[in-house]
């Protein structure tokens, strides 16, 4: 089983040096964000993961959960992992203050919370989507919700879930059947069922509260009739004290491909006592809150796994001794040279490598926008970031969870057969990271929300202000000569990618049909892309500190290395996508559905 270790170097490279955290931290008022105190943070939490979360992995995913009349037992340490994870403050890092939250900022949170996912997948999905209970039902429920449902939350003593899914509907949450009828008073009696609910029954912690969508008896048909509800596991008075158990019941839990020991349950609501969030029939609204939240989550597993995966395969790579460099001996001493040195190793490796770091650019810099959009006072500010959230969370989501899931495949096919085995770790990683390309939105649903409604809905509006941050770098380093191999290719690929949107728009005037054929393509263009400016904006950091004689010369040689890999080796595979853009929807859409046969 690979050895975590937190990247600490590397998270504090991009949130220090690349991002200048320190200096948003004080601007929006962050004044307990110090950086000795940042430091301080992510070393607990490095030390937190390595010594606490990552030992129980592997025995999580060999004994699973196991459900029982109704109740869910985890595996065998996850019960203390969790509440020493509670005893940390964890779980209040960046919550509001006025709920015993500690008010740090989100992006630091999450930082850490890569090392935990990286560490452990389904530990790290237990408190994971509290995070989206708690921003919706702050951003949303009533002063009472708030001061009965937020604090428990916020200390992690009760959890969160998020419940959507129902047996016959998915993606198309119009199809809902589960009711809400309205009780003398004023409450709601919630009936139906609701699948691949994660972390809807468990040993962790004293309560769970769920969010549900659900349709009140006369509201409309489709999605412009759902509601939303906040369902605990156990009644509780307005002061948060616990009563009596409410109707609500796990009905089973599915046998998966990963994540075995975080609980995806079957959750029956029987009548079950349930308070209204928000305006009747503006549920799917208010949900957005908690799906966005959860999207930027899963974004950061994808990138987790890159990490987790290369970690874990450069070590093999480093010890196995397989076949002579045909550049010659480097092992005298050995039988053999060790696999690091062969091409193929390192195309895989740099691939890793290459994702997770620029990956981790990516998400920390969302996690800033975020900030800002907590605690900024500057209106056109604020503006800005959200805009850039919305164009560049499908993205995020979608890109780094099949990014991070390739690296996983690349982790596995360096250890070769031993990579096939469970005793190594790295199968579990790719069957632990599957998951993260479907749920919270599937590639597919993310390309359409990411084209049709955000860029072709704004007419591309919802493009300029990333567009002009881009443009801004890259002409401000168009004449700095060690630049120049990472600007043009970003200027010649930005401009291809306006042509394109501007051409999949006119295809999809005469064949609405062009637009989905072109979607994920179009998406995965995108995040090459997007990857190539930070890792553009991370050269020039690292040029600038090796020109001030920085002590870590290794580093930042490294980093720039690795750039160079990215933009040669992975970058030119968005040419292949646009090509599929532009041959556009005929040859998919051609064939009558009869006609599929096998």
């Amino acid at each position: 089983m690979p050895e975590y270790k937190a990247p600490i170097r590397d998270v504090k490279f991009v949130m220090q040096e690349l991002l200048a955290c320190d200096n948003l931290y004080q601007r929006l008022g962050y004044e307990d964000a110090s950086p000795d105190m940042v430091d301080a943070i992510i070393s607990e939490a490095a030390k937190f993961t390595e010594q606490v979360i990552a030992p129980i992995n592997q025995i999580g995913d060999q004994q699973g959960c196991t459900w029982k009349d109704g109740e869910v037992t985890t595996p065998d340490g996850f019960k203390e992992a969790y509440q020493q994870f509670v005893d940390g403050g964890w779980p209040t890092l960046a919550q509001n203050t006025d709920f015993g939250g500690q008010g740090l900022p989100h992006s630091l949170n999450t930082a850490i919370n890569e090392f935990f996912s990286a560490a452990n997948h389904s530990f790290a999905m237990y408190p994971g989507l509290s995070h989206g209970a708690l921003a919706t039902i702050e951003a949303h429920g009533s002063e009472v919700q708030k001061q009965t449902f937020m604090p428990k939350l916020v200390e992690g003593a009760w959890t969160g879930t998020m419940c959507l899914t129902e047996p016959h509907c998915g993606t198309d949450l119009g199809m809902l059947r589960t009711k809400a009828e309205l009780n003398d008073d004023g409450s709601y009696s919630l009936t139906g069922t609701k699948i691949f609910i994660s972390a809807g029954e468990h040993d962790l912690s004293d309560n769970i509260v769920h969010i549900v969508i659900a349709r009140i008896p006369g509201s409309p048909e489709g999605s412009k009739g759902i509601s939303l509800f906040i369902v605990p596991k156990f009644n509780v008075n307005e002061q948060g004290e616990i009563l009596e158990r409410n109707a609500v019941s796990c009905g089973s839990i599915e046998h998966k491909m990963g994540i075995n020991a975080n609980a995806t349950c079957v959750i029956n609501f029987d009548g079950a006592k349930g308070y209204l969030i928000g305006e009747i029939n503006r549920g799917l609204n208010c949900m957005f809150t908690f799906m966005n939240a959860a999207r930027l989550g899963v974004a950061t597993e994808g990138v987790a796994a890159a990490e987790a995966s290369f970690q874990g395969a450069l070590a093999y790579a480093k010890d196995r001794l397989q076949m002579r460099s045909l550049t010659g001996v480097k092992n005298p001493q050995g039988p053999a040279d060790p696999i690091i040195v062969h091409p193929d190793v390192r195309r895989m490796l740099l691939t890793q490598k290459s994702i997770a770091e620029g990956g981790r650019a990516l998400i920390a810099y969302l996690a800033q926008l975020v900030d800002i959009g907590h605690a900024s006072k500057d209106a056109e500010e604020i503006a800005k970031a959200e805009s850039k959230l919305a164009l560049l969370t499908p993205i995020a989501k979608a890109f780094l969870t099949e990014v991070g899931l390739e690296c996983t495949g690349h982790g596995v096919q360096v250890f070769g057969g031993h990579g096939f085995i469970k005793e190594w770790g790295m199968e579990q990683l790719m069957r632990d990271t599957k998951i993260s390309c479907i749920y919270e939105g599937t590639t597919g649903i993310q390309a359409l929300d990411l084209l049709a409604r955000k860029i072709l809905g704004s007419k591309g509006e919802i493009l300029k202000p990333f567009g002009s941050e881009v443009t801004k770098f890259c002409l401000e380093n168009a004449e700095v000569d060690a630049m120049q191999e990472f600007i043009q290719p970003i200027m010649s690929f930005g401009g291809d990618w306006q042509k394109m949107t501007q051409n999949i728009g006119a295809k999809a005037m005469q064949n609405p049909d062009e637009i989905g054929a072109a979607s994920v393509d179009y998406l995965m263009y995108s995040g090459y892309l997007t990857l190539a400016y930070f890792w553009a904006k991370m050269v020039k950091v690292s040029l600038d500190k090796l020109a001030q004689g920085d002590d870590d010369k290794a580093f930042y040689q490294a980093k720039i290395q690795t750039a160079r890999f990215y933009f040669q080796r992975i970058l030119p595979r968005a040419k292949g996508h646009a090509s599929c853009v532009e041959n556009g929807a005929d040859s998919m859409m051609s064939l009558d559905a009869e006609d599929f046969s096998f």
